[in-house]
């Protein structure tokens, strides 16, 4: 059990990460295909996505120190009766703060696409991404300038916690 649940860590570790660079790609004036430099309207009075990028890079590195698996650790307990222990419970607690994290990172992301699809309109992505946007939306209203966001950020993890997102999308 312990290896599923280090590997799993593994697995989302790298989903927050990639979640991240998505992020970046995004807010990086040098890289984001002409919408405004950190999705900020106003950009120059206002920061938008600059600090939720750095948030989403700062949970992202968080997960690569607790994707260290706690199953290749070992001690003896139980007067040297019990010569392994798969440290099963460390790497379920590790993997429930990787899960928090990587749904963190990833309603960053689900904010910051809806952000950069408010800015392209009147252009508009397919079905499936409209119905996403809209679930978004529904929820947390554009930015059209600096707000504090990490209530928007928990209702969308809220939202991708619950499915939602994910059964807007098939």
């Amino acid at each position: 059990m312990a290896f599923a649940l280090d590997f799993l860590g593994i697995a989302l570790t790298a989903l927050a990460g990639i979640s991240e660079r998505r992020i970046e790609r995004l807010v990086n004036p040098s890289l984001n295909e002409s919408l405004p430099p950190f999705l900020a309207a106003g950009a120059g009075l206002n920061s938008g996505f600059m600090m939720p990028q750095v948030t989403a890079a700062a949970l992202a590195s968080e997960n690569k120190v607790l994707a260290h698996p706690a199953s290749v650790d070992s001690i003896t307990t139980s007067g040297n009766k019990e010569d392994y222990v798969s440290m099963g419970m460390g790497a379920a607690l590790k993997l429930q703060r990787i899960v928090t994290n990587t749904r963190n990172v990833m309603a960053i992301e689900a904010m910051a696409a809806a952000q950069a699809l408010d800015f392209v309109a009147p252009l508009k992505t397919g079905k499936r991404g409209q119905a996403a946007h809209s679930a978004i939306r529904s929820i947390c209203p554009t930015m059209d300038k600096d707000r504090v966001m990490y209530k928007d950020f928990a209702r969308i993890a809220a939202l991708i916690a619950s499915g939602k997102i994910a059964e807007s999308l098939r």
